[in-house]
């Protein structure tokens, strides 16, 4: 457990978190090469380590992180955690997290958040998201064959089994996962990626092309694995009838 300790300088609120501290302040410093400073207005996260311009800011958020994490691996990991959150944000950042970086990140950023919570800030406030569609698996359906021909990919699968997804070899995978803006790899890529070298002996890496079936856990795990994700997979695999797996399956 990490101890926490306070501190009130100047209408300035310090908080000890291992060797790092936060800082919440209603004054606008400038940004610091040793801290993360994130810029409020009102609820708001407006910009990272950049001044607002005509932006009114009404609270700052000052993250000194532990000596063994770099101040710009906390400041990428924010920019990422907002851009999901789709905020847009006065400041820009450049750079890309490596798998190694993100981990830290993360685990620094568990310890964070409970404190932000006590301060009332929310830097990426998680959108309501509707009730999902659910799919019950039916054994009337495990000899149902489902297509696609999607974004340049094609494939048959079968939904043989409650948590068996099978795609028959032959499939036809798409070589290139779309990049962001940035030019780095979404979570969707990321994790195709990760499927797709799980099974790396199933395909041909140079046709794209499966060479045996795959049995995977799930339609999103397959749409991930054909076209890096991106869509809602239900709707895109469609039965004899023209009636798509969401069609044959929800409830």
């Amino acid at each position: 457990m990490t101890a926490i300790n306070t501190d009130y300088t100047d209408m300035t609120l310090t908080i000890s978190l291992g060797d790092g501290q936060i800082g919440l302040t209603n004054k606008v410093p400038e940004p610091s090469i040793n801290a993360v400073t994130l810029y409020f207005k009102n609820e708001q996260l407006i910009s990272i380590d950049q001044v607002p311009g005509d932006e009114t800011v009404t609270r700052v958020a000052i993250i000194t992180p532990p000596t063994n994490i770099e101040t710009n691996t906390i400041a990428l990991y924010i920019d990422e955690l907002a851009a999901e959150a789709k905020l847009k944000l006065e400041s820009s950042m450049t750079g890309q997290l490596t798998d190694d970086q993100r981990q830290s990140a993360t685990a620094y950023w568990h310890e964070v958040v409970p404190l932000f919570a006590l301060l009332g800030i929310t830097v990426a406030k998680k959108k309501r998201k509707p009730t999902k569609a659910q799919h019950r698996f039916k054994s009337a359906m495990a000899d149902v064959p489902f297509n696609t021909d999607f974004v340049g990919t094609k494939a048959t699968i079968y939904w043989q089994k409650r948590h068996e997804m099978r795609l028959v070899a032959g499939a036809k995978m798409l070589a290139d996962a779309p990049l962001k803006a940035d030019g780095g790899l979404g979570v969707d890529a990321r994790f195709a990626k990760q499927i797709r070298a799980e099974h790396a002996d199933a395909f041909d890496p140079e046709t794209f092309i499966t060479t045996k079936d795959i049995v995977l856990k799930s339609v999103n795990e397959i749409g991930l694995f054909l076209y890096f994700g991106g869509t809602n997979s239900w709707l895109v695999f469609k039965g004899p009838d023209d009636r798509t797996i969401h069609d044959w399956t929800v409830v």
